[in-house]
């Protein structure tokens, strides 16, 4: 009787002779005692060092054993022997043989095993293969034998079948036990985490608890130790699952190492004895590997959030929020007005949480209107409680609301409030989109050049719409340089001077005359140019569609272009010949 499996199988007169020998196992373990041997005794043969080096590769031609070190002092791979063949030494896996022999490589290897002959019959090898029996049999078992009528199939045949099932099924074991490798480690990681959040939530508890001082003393207590039990149980858990899946991926491993070994053998005979059993394992092993069991069964993220806001006279009911109320949708966000401000085109909103919120937010969505009246929409999603909103049009209405949510939905809308961006825009020469030639100072307020070349300077703000006027004011004006005022698209080119390309719309002046210029297009020449101390204003009505320019108050010519839609920032190009400084920013214009 087998002790392992308790089955019973009765004997013959040849005992326990009668057992078919498992000689696929008997060959694995013959070659694996055989490599021990050789590699013990395969040494380096031109080495002076005493006891030699182990031998790292055998010259096929030279039939001489190196050590890595001697390989590439007496034998390197050029000259005469560059096409000598380097093989692993006898009894090293891969080499050939899988066995060991003497130095130079002339002993026998393990390919010389003895062609097994059937158990009946002594003197026939095995050539078919007795499906109902599932055993190799030979020639005179199909004759004389009990296997007669069976149904036999060709020996070679049923080999390479049983071998592509086993294969197959080892496939699917390997991408499991990977997938086990890459768990284990997600496991590990969720230890760390667990651990880390763990004392993230202990370091945040105690300092709440401290700033109540006396009255939460006691109650601090009984939070911790609901902080540690959750840690313990999520410890606990995810290490019974890591103990849980090691042993079955040890027993995985072990299982496609040996049947890895099995697929190596080349005896067809012996490998159809055990094939059978071992393709059962391999597919019992695979349907171990459930659905969901490559999954942690706990989060490393604590579902436990302290609220230290509660009237003192709430203190001894504090309790972790999830634990002790059910999860619906967030209540109303409350703005905070006194941090809710507007500086040039940006606003600026704040809002918070009423005080005995009990459930938790995951996020906020910020919607303001177009400015006009319009329809909302959303122009921030996420955690934060204070958001900055640029780029919105000068002298305009805005309403603003908000609204949170969590995994129950989303909650109601807060109170709208009412936005009022700055009449005028106050803007400087921006460092960041200038031109490297450009030199600002004056805190960005005054400009000049380092090149002979026109460069182009942009302002800090954006325009498209409403009525905008500026005055810039001209500190130093050498040799009749060609100064360019005007406005611009943010990619408009700024190498050369302003209005040469279509991203431009510029007055190019001189201390005689000025002309207007647009895709390099000059025209309304007028009389009339500047000099040191002089100003040039701009007019730009995006109401009218229109941009007019004015020199020491006056208007210089005709408006100089019309039908003018879009977002400009003011800019300038000049040269080192010219210092410019912004003068003034203003609703009113001569």
């Amino acid at each position: 009787t087998c002790p392992q499996c308790h089955r019973s199988a009765s004997l013959d007169q040849r005992g326990l002779r009668g057992f078919q020998r498992n000689r696929l196992l008997e060959a694995i373990v013959q070659r694996y005692q055989q490599g021990r041997v050789a590699a013990a005794a395969a040494k380096c043969q031109l080495c002076d060092r005493s006891p030699p080096e182990p031998a790292a590769v055998l010259c096929e031609q030279c039939e001489v054993l190196y050590c890595a070190a001697c390989q590439l002092r007496c034998h390197p791979a050029r000259g005469p022997f560059a096409k000598h063949r380097l093989v692993p030494p006898p009894g090293h896996p891969g080499a050939p043989g899988g066995g060991g022999g003497e130095a130079g490589g002339k002993g026998a290897g393990g390919g010389g095993r003895k062609v097994p002959t059937c158990a009946e019959h002594d003197l026939e090898n095995y050539s078919m293969y007795c499906v109902s029996c599932r055993s190799p049999v030979c020639y005179q078992c199909l004759e004389e034998g009990r296997h007669a009528k069976h149904d036999v199939k060709a020996l070679g045949a049923m080999w390479k079948q049983h071998k592509a099932q086993l294969s197959q099924a080892l496939n699917g074991v390997s991408d499991k036990a990977k997938e086990a490798k890459e768990f284990l480690v997600q496991l590990k990681n969720l230890l760390q985490q667990i651990q880390e959040n763990g004392l993230d939530y202990e370091a945040c508890l105690v300092a709440q608890c401290d700033a109540l001082v006396d009255a939460l003393t006691r109650q601090k207590a009984k939070l911790l130790t609901k902080v540690t039990k959750e840690r313990e149980h999520k410890l606990k858990v995810v290490w019974d699952q890591i103990n849980h899946c090691t042993l079955k991926l040890r027993q995985s491993t072990g299982l496609m190492e040996y049947c890895l070994e099995v697929i190596k053998e080349n005896d067809p005979s012996g490998f159809l004895q055990i094939s059978d059993a071992l393709i059962k394992r391999v597919q019992i092993s695979q349907e171990q590997w459930v659905k969901g069991a490559l999954e942690p069964k706990v989060s490393a993220e604590f579902d436990l959030t302290l609220d230290s806001e509660p009237l003192l006279q709430a203190i001894h009911q504090l309790d972790f929020i999830q634990m002790k109320f059910p999860v619906t949708v967030p209540p109303v966000p409350l703005l905070q007005l006194e941090k809710c401000c507007t500086r040039n085109n940006s606003v600026t909103l704040a809002w918070r949480m009423p005080p005995l919120s009990h459930n938790p937010v995951e996020g906020y969505i910020l919607e303001l209107d177009d400015g006009d009246g319009g329809q909302f929409r959303e122009v921030y999603v996420g955690k934060e409680t204070l958001c900055t909103i640029d780029g919105l049009h000068f002298n305009s209405t805005y309403n603003a609301r908000v609204k949170a949510f969590n995994s129950s939905g989303v909650g109601p809308y807060s109170k709208t409030v009412v936005l009022q961006t700055s009449d005028v825009a106050w803007f400087s020469f921006d460092p960041s989109s200038a031109h490297r030639d450009i030199v600002l100072s004056n805190d960005n307020q005054t400009a000049t050049c380092s090149s002979y070349d026109d460069r182009v300077v942009l302002g800090t703000a954006a325009f498209s719409k409403g009525v905008h006027y500026w005055e810039l004011h001209v500190d130093r004006y050498d040799n009749h340089p060609d100064p360019a005022f005007g406005i611009a698209r943010i990619n408009v080119v700024k190498d050369m001077m302003l209005g040469k390309d279509d991203k431009a719309w510029a007055m190019y002046v001189d201390n005689n005359r000025s002309w207007f210029m647009h895709c390099n297009s000059h025209t309304n020449r007028t009389e009339g140019g500047v000099s040191k101390g002089a100003t040039v204003g701009v007019l730009l009505d995006l109401n009218k569609h229109s941009l007019t320019f004015y020199i020491n108050g006056q208007q210089q010519g005709p408006p100089a272009f019309e039908n003018v839609e879009g977002v400009f920032m003011p800019a300038l190009s000049l040269n080192r010949n010219v210092q410019v400084s912004l003068l003034q920013l203003s609703l009113s214009y001569p």
